[in-house]
């Protein structure tokens, strides 16, 4: 669908993930699977929060919105990755791919700003408990919540608005498994300063300030690991901060790899590779990561399949 005099193509080919043919059914059955674990894991965990009293706290709380974005993450990106490795060509509109980079974008940045919240509500359990119930209260976390889909849903807008604006009249053949920001702008026959410009700054702040975040929290929070003197205690300490950390690692270090670029860089195969960590594999690692590694979830678990 073309957007007045903004755009001349009725839409896009998306190239896929691998252009190998005796690839493709390999990797539709393995990524159909991650598919199928992501939803069944993160509507698991939360079904699991929501009929467990014991998992009704700020922690699970936010836990339950990250299995949310994933899992809507995941329905944004992976179906239509899925029919890269089964259809000779895989056709996407112009209003379809917009709609598509609107929603990815909505989702990536609130798991980032979702992880940050989550750092917080760590901190505040293991630096200041005697005040946890106030600084996490019901309010505060619908708060912070509210802020996280809103950031989201800002840096969303403006990055998909500018982009709706270009023109693409050359090449329609997106080199990605689905309308990513740089493949788009690798096709535009217009100016794509402002574009760019727009990505250093937003894309900086959303990630910048999210880990600077994570940072001081968790240096506040080792300090205060360490002066704990049992080791059952560091222990215990320990492992409610280790599963989140995993997850921050791995979408952080993701997404800065893929972004960090410069536009005009000709190593989209290896961005493709790091990009499938934060729209399939993270989706389906932060339940696993969230469930094996909590014994309040496991144990909740036990007590819901023992009734």
């Amino acid at each position: 669908m073309a957007t007045g005099n903004h755009s001349t193509v009725m839409g896009f080919i998306l190239a896929g993930l691998t252009d190998q043919p005796e690839l493709q059914l390999p990797l539709f059955l393995l990524f159909l699977g991650i598919y199928v674990v992501t939803v069944l894991g993160n509507l698991g965990m939360i079904l699991l929060i929501a009929i467990s009293s014991q998992l009704h706290s700020p922690m699970y709380y936010f836990i339950c919105h990250l299995s949310f974005i994933d899992l809507c993450y995941s329905c944004v990106i992976t179906p239509k990755m899925l029919v890269n490795f089964v259809a000779e060509k895989n056709v996407i509109s112009f209003l379809e791919c917009m709609i598509q980079l609107h929603f990815f974008l909505i989702f990536a940045i609130a798991e980032g700003y979702l992880l940050t919240a989550m750092a917080y509500d760590r901190y505040v359990a293991i630096c200041r408990p005697l005040l946890y119930n106030v600084l996490m209260s019901q309010r505060m976390c619908s708060g912070m919540m509210f802020l996280v889909y809103s950031l989201g849903f800002f840096g969303a807008t403006v990055h998909t608005s500018c982009m709706a604006m270009l023109s693409f009249c050359g090449s329609h053949v997106v080199r990605h498994y689905f309308c990513d920001i740089l493949p788009l702008l690798s096709l535009s026959c217009s100016s794509t300063h402002v574009n760019e410009v727009l990505l250093f700054i937003i894309g900086g702040v959303n990630t910048l300030a999210p880990t600077l975040a994570v940072f001081v929290s968790y240096t506040f929070i080792l300090s205060s690991i360490f002066h704990i003197r049992s080791t059952e205690g560091r222990s215990k300490a320990f492992g409610t901060c280790s599963s989140h950390l995993i997850a921050v690692g791995i979408f952080f270090g993701s997404i800065t790899f893929m972004y960090f670029k410069p536009p005009s860089s000709n190593s989209m195969e290896q961005e493709k590779v790091s990009s499938v960590f934060y729209t399939t594999v993270i989706p389906m690692l932060n339940p696993l990561i969230y469930s094996l590694r909590n014994k309040d979830v496991k144990n909740a678990i036990r007590k819901v399949i023992g009734n």
